[in-house]
């Protein structure tokens, strides 16, 4: 049980920090105008053709 609810902490946990990640970016982003817009990356994971010219239904 132990296991569990520490797997399940450490999920969350990266989970949050990511989420935490996010928002810095975009808050640097929000003050150095000049080095662009922040962009989410998004799209597929290139786990299909789509990276080699083939399609994609996420593209």
């Amino acid at each position: 049980m132990l296991k569990v609810l520490l797997a399940s902490s450490v999920i969350l946990v990266v989970l949050l920090g990511w989420i935490i990640v996010q928002q810095v970016g975009r808050e640097f982003a929000r003050r150095h105008p000049e080095w662009g817009p922040y962009r989410e990356k998004v799209g597929c994971g290139g786990n299909c053709s789509c990276a080699r010219g083939g399609s994609c239904k996420t593209r």
